[in-house]
């Protein structure tokens, strides 16, 4: 047990060298038979019953760092980054979307101010914090290239966390077996 404690620590010593990117995507699932069911898991943003899911990854794509399943669709994703948080060193930096703003040691894009403009640098930055932000993206499409992560599921609710693991399992496998020439 130790052994394992020690080589986190490292883990995570290394990762405070990076800084993570964040997001998070919603799958339709069956909708639940029991009526309280249904009220945990409806999405207001879907108008449907969804798991949700998020993905913290390395800059420019190259690993999946950690992935957080099935969580109930209506939680909103910086309550489900704050718990993910804990699990990496309190120094380390992430980049997400408007949906992280108020997290702690995270970057976000900027926001129009109400009956606001954004500054032309404000504009400028933005568009490069996109642009480094979204290989995340690029994960999450490998990812729902495997119907099973993209469609409604329609398996037991048991197994879905099993199943998007083995799936980013192999999306992980794919990304380090490919020589892009942008990620050399």
């Amino acid at each position: 047990m130790e052994a394992q404690e020690s080589e986190m620590m490292i883990v995570q010593e290394l990762l405070t060298e990076f800084e993570l990117i964040v997001d998070s995507m919603e799958q339709p699932r069956e909708r639940p038979r029991d009526n309280k069911e249904q009220k945990k898991y409806f999405s207001g943003k879907k108008k449907q019953h969804t798991f949700k899911n998020q993905v913290v990854s390395m800059p420019e794509a190259k690993e999946i760092v950690d992935v957080v399943v099935g969580v109930k669709g209506p939680t909103s994703d910086i309550s489900l980054f704050r718990k993910q948080q804990q699990k990496f060193a309190a120094e380390q930096s992430f980049q997400g979307d408007k949906a992280y703003i108020g997290g702690t040691n995270i970057s976000t894009p900027h926001k129009k101010p109400r009956n606001g403009k954004l500054t032309a640098e404000q504009k400028e930055e933005n568009k490069v914090f996109s642009s480094n932000r979204v290989f995340v993206e690029h994960i999450i499409r490998v990812i729902k290239i495997f119907r099973v992560a993209s469609e409604r599921f329609r398996l037991h609710p048991d197994t879905y966390e099993q199943v998007i693991l083995t799936v980013c399992g192999l999306v992980r496998l794919r990304i380090s077996s490919l020589i892009l020439p942008g990620l050399s």
